[in-house]
Parts: C-alpha cells; structure tokens; sequence
C-alpha cells in the first residue's frame, strides 16, 4: 500500500499523462487510415501547452484537438496537473480544504463528436485531487443521436465488466451518472449514460487500478 501522498501525486500524474499521448495516437491512426483509405489528406491534433498561472509555478497542461476532421467533426483530449489555493468563498465546499485551503489536482478528460451521426458523442474524465484529504473521481458516458438498443447494451456490458472486475458496485455508479446528467427542463436522461463516481477514497491502490481500467 503506497502512502506517500508525493509518490502518489506522481504516479497518478504520470499515468493521466500517457493516457492523454495514448488516446491521442489511436485516434490520429484512425484518422490517417481513413485518410489513405479514401486519398484525402488527414487531419492531426493540435496541441497548445499552457500554464495555468504566468506568475507562479502552479503548473498547467496541454490540449490537443481536431476540427472538421475525416472522422471526428471535433475531438478534445485534454491533460492537466495543477496547483494552488482556493479562494475562501469555496474554501467549505471542497473536502479537506476548510482549514487549509492549498490543492493539488491532475486529471484526463475526453469529448468526442463524431461525422457520422450514428455514432454517439462520447465524454469520458478522471482525476486525482488532493487537499489535506484525497480521492479520485471521474465518469463517462454516451450521447447518441439514434436510439440503438445492441449499441447501449454493447457500451453498458463492457463498462459492467470493468467494474466487475475491480469489485466496483457498477448499478450505484450508473445510478450517479443517470441521476448527474439528468435533464430536468427536457424530463429526460443525456445520452444513454454510462458511469459516475467521485470521493473515491477507501483504497488508493484498489482506486487507482479502476481509474486505470476506466481510462
């Protein structure tokens, strides 16, 4: 069991890191094989590296994008580790930070829109903050345009047998994620839903083996 919270922070930051250059090169193949398949000319991430302050060493992260492409019409795949201090307005709205309001945080997210409208839009995040406490939290879900029951089920099975084996109670988290993304003023569900978690916090080796296998 790792305690150091620095090794921690590392190792969580390192991996969130690989999985941003990961997705990253699988979705570039895709487009570049579509591009040979068809002879056009592919379309590549761009990528803008930034800080989050340019007055103090609180890190920052990079933002890799395609636009108008072959196959993704608009892609974000996004890494960040950062860091400072809360204001004191939300000081007592984040654990950990009511007496001392310094943080830490590194995370992935991904939003995927797609050319063909049958294939659904797809948000996935993870990540790892500390405070004087610390946890994980993160999700993912899909947003399809046409409704296709083989497609839900396909999409749902896969995420129940990720959870499954990483003893994961898959019906709370669906719930979560059916219940966050909730549109109250349509009366109805976003997408098809998927998983949600956060204060992920009893076992730090366990919670970062599922925040592995999420990615």
């Amino acid at each position: 069991m790792i305690e150091d919270i620095y090794l921690k922070k590392k190792l969580t930051s390192s991996w969130f890191s690989l999985l941003h250059e990961t997705i990253c090169y699988e979705f570039e193949k895709i487009e570049v094989d579509f591009a040979k398949k068809n002879k056009k000319k592919a379309k590549l991430f761009k990528r803008n590296i930034w800080q989050k302050s340019e007055i103090k060493n609180e890190g920052g992260g990079i933002s890799a994008t395609i636009k108008n492409g072959l196959v993704f019409d608009s892609v974000g795949v996004n890494f960040s580790e950062v860091s400072g201090k809360f204001k004191k307005k939300f000081k007592s709205q984040i654990m950990g930070a009511d007496k001392n309001p310094n943080y830490w945080a590194s995370g992935i997210s991904v939003v995927t829109h797609m050319k063909n409208p049958k294939i659904p839009a797809m948000h996935f995040n993870t990540r790892f903050i500390v405070t004087s406490k610390s946890w994980f939290g993160g999700g993912m879900d899909a947003t399809p345009s046409f409704k296709d029951n083989t497609e839900s089920k396909f999409f749902h099975n896969k995420i129940k047998k990720m959870c499954l084996k990483n003893k994961v109670n898959y019906s709370k988290y669906k719930k979560w994620c059916d219940n966050y993304f909730f549109l109250p003023h349509r009366k109805e569900a976003r997408g098809i839903g998927g998983i949600f978690f956060d204060y992920k916090k009893s076992n730090w080796n366990k919670d970062l083996n599922f925040v592995r296998d999420s990615g």
